[in-house]
């Protein structure tokens, strides 16, 4: 099928949870469009059922209607994310949520319907995440299809009278993909060297890992204009986006997926972008790319080589590399808070999220606010008396402890990562007030992120791998464009009893100093004009254990800025930068705020 041809005969109304008029107290989930198919709104309440959503349609013909919702059974043995359906107030006789399937459509019989408006109303059942994507109201009996393929793609887009293609967004000297620390620092940094810039973000907010809905602080080299996107308001939001709408040539397009991009030989030309609130598809053409998504997106869809796992000690002769190549990767961690109210607070048995935390009572690990983690928290039971088998390192409140997902595909399998870490967090809660009643009576979850902090993805292959021996004998670049500092951090997953925990960990401090990074870890071996910066920068992974600081990135994207704008002028492609124009690259970094020739 595509968009030009009809769908079924009969009269039909899709209804795209994102475009509800009223979200009550759910909330807009567009983290996994790309492996489920949509955004869907979420009932987020940490055990307390949230208000309803609400909206209305327009019923252009009477007529018997059968009803389909899409949703998601995402504990299917105990369904904890149950919600009912109800249209002008007739609550249809299924409880969504609650068919032990993942993401399908199902049958929720007929109604009789006038023509006119119609209001549809989404009532939380449990509190615990149930979850929405579309109903579709249809004359005919022709089931909705549920893949995410392009003729899926191309049914809901009729339906919504959407576009068949992406409409045109303009054209850009950089357009940078990804709005976190790493690609607000470019963004800013190209916007004040003059270059017309887009900056295309997943999220309703900017700053990645130290956003609001996670609250991380940069770490590692900051400087200058780092510290100033990422100042936190009373709020905890950053000064980020004030920082860039200051900035006339500088355009941002928040809750914008990129799912595709077009090649002109090795140069990438556009990219294509989803808006997730109407579904309309941008496209964004661009002299030079800068992918600071963490997630190698630009590469992985314009087929450019990247990296993935750990490598072997002899790969690169790396003293901290495990002998043997290790298909891994960090994982994802979820943030949360509690707090003591000044009265008892209930919370719900959660037997489907115990069967995750087993016995585990610590509570330690917890996000004070944006920008203040690693927070103690309250502990129950046998987490009271230290277990010898456990390394005493292991047992300071540290946030990133709490990390799943290791061993799975971070592209596709993100939600049930994601999911799993919820139930690690709502079954050690339940434990903690379950062990200690009395003391615990009024504990009560304040805050439970549903956005991970995410871990590692690929790599890209650039003109230089950048390794642990470069980083910790200091080796001199003739390219040097930042300098990063930090430890090598090492994540080792595999805890005998709790998968959603660390089994060992290793901070490396090295000696402390600062290292160089080189401008041929910043552009892409295999396309002209592609640069990155960030967690997916040419490194090794042991090298990027500390690369991957937020603030490191930051620097990284300084000098990608800087870089874009001597390709423009010069009309040329970051390697031929590298060949021609080092020098002045390396300048035009520094009077960015760029660490170059000297730490920060």
């Amino acid at each position: 099928m595509t968009g030009n041809q009809p769908v079924a005969a009969g009269h039909h109304i899709l209804v795209e949870a994102e475009e509800f008029d009223d979200f009550g107290g759910w909330t807009l989930d567009s983290q996994f469009e790309v492996e489920m198919g949509s955004p869907y709104l979420l009932a987020h309440g940490l055990g307390v059922p949230v208000a309803d959503a609400t909206t209305s349609i327009d019923v252009e013909q009477a007529g018997s209607y059968r009803v389909w919702v899409r949703s998601k059974d995402w504990v299917p043995a105990h369904h904890p994310g149950r919600f009912a359906v109800s249209i002008n107030g007739e609550r249809l006789p299924v409880e969504f949520g609650a068919n032990g399937s993942d993401w399908s459509w199902e049958n929720a019989g007929r109604i009789d319907l006038a023509e006119g408006r119609a209001t549809i109303t989404l009532t939380d059942l449990t509190g615990f995440d149930g979850r929405c994507d579309a109903i579709y109201l249809t004359t005919s009996e022709t089931e909705p299809p549920n893949g995410i393929d392009p003729d899926t793609r191309a049914w809901r887009r009729q339906l919504r009278g959407l576009p068949d293609h992406p409409v045109d967004g303009g054209s850009f000297d950089l357009v940078v993909a990804g709005g976190g620390v790493t690609g607000t620092a470019a963004a800013l940094a190209a916007g004040r060297l003059g270059l017309a810039v887009a900056l295309i973000q997943n999220r309703p907010v900017l700053g990645g890992n130290a956003s609001t809905e996670i609250g991380l602080t940069p770490r590692g080299e900051t400087g200058p204009l780092i510290k100033a996107l990422s100042a936190r308001s009373e709020d905890g939001d950053l000064a980020a986006l004030d920082l860039l709408r200051a900035e006339p040539t500088v355009s941002v397009f928040l809750e914008h997926q990129i799912f595709d991009v077009a090649r002109n030989g090795d140069r990438i030309v556009s990219v294509d972008a989803r808006d997730a609130r109407s579904g309309r598809e941008t496209r964004f053409r661009g002299t030079t790319f800068i992918d600071c998504t963490g997630t190698a997106i630009l590469g992985l869809l314009a087929g450019a080589k990247t990296m993935f796992g750990y490598e072997s000690r002899a790969e690169f002769n790396e003293p901290l590399a495990p002998k043997e190549r290790v298909e891994s990767h960090h994982g994802n961690t979820l943030f949360f808070r509690t707090r003591e109210l000044d009265h008892p607070s209930d919370f719900p048995d959660v037997p489907w999220a115990v069967e995750v935390a087993q016995d585990y009572a610590n509570l330690g690990g917890q996000l004070e606010r944006p920008g203040i983690d690693n927070v103690a928290g309250p502990v129950a039971g046998p987490a009271l008396t230290h277990d010898p088998s456990i390394p005493r390192r292991m047992l300071k409140p540290f946030t990133h402890f709490w990390e799943y997902g290791h061993d799975l595909d971070p592209y596709t399998d993100a939600e049930h990562i994601r999911d799993h870490l919820l139930r690690a967090v709502y079954g050690t809660f339940s434990n903690v007030k379950t062990l200690e009643p009395e003391t615990y009576a009024n504990l009560a979850l304040d805050w439970v992120a549903f956005v991970p902090g995410q871990g590692e993805f690929r790599r890209y292959k650039g003109a230089y791998v950048l390794t642990e021996n470069d980083i910790r004998e200091h080796r001199r670049f003739n390219d040097t464009v930042a300098w990063n500092s930090g430890a090598f951090c090492l994540h080792y997953p595999g805890h005998e009893k709790y998968d959603f925990r660390l089994r060992d960990w290793k901070w490396d401090t090295r000696d402390e100093r600062p290292f160089e990074v080189p401008f041929r870890c910043l552009y892409s071996a295999h396309l002209d004009n592609l640069m990155m910066a960030g967690k997916h920068i040419s490194v090794t992974h042991i090298a990027g254990s500390v690369t991957k600081f937020m603030g490191n990135g930051g620097q990284h994207a300084i000098a990608t800025a800087a870089a874009a704008k001597l390709c423009l002028e010069y009309d040329a492609t970051p390697g031929e930068i590298y060949d021609n124009h080092v020098e002045e690259l390396q300048k035009t970094v520094e009077k960015l705020g760029g660490s170059v020739g000297h730490p920060v």
